[in-house]
């Protein structure tokens, strides 16, 4: 019985941010790193900005170089 009673309340719980450690309503799943991480909705949209930014700049960086490879 007691045993019940633990597993319920687990499932009650909010869920925890990866990045920001919050208790949010729901978290969303974004690559970070390279790697799928739940998150808050807020920490998703920074990640997804910091990731366009990233490639962005790779891409500025590349045709100042003049490189033509694959990518």
């Amino acid at each position: 019985m007691l045993e019940i009673r633990l597993v319920v309340c687990e499932a009650l719980r909010m869920p925890t941010c990866a990045v920001c450690k919050d208790e949010v309503d729901e978290l969303v799943i974004a690559m970070i790193g390279g790697k799928r991480k739940k998150v808050c909705e807020d920490c998703g949209d920074r990640a997804k900005e910091s990731e366009a930014i990233a490639q962005e700049s790779e891409s500025v960086v590349q045709n100042m170089m003049g490189f033509k490879g694959r990518r």
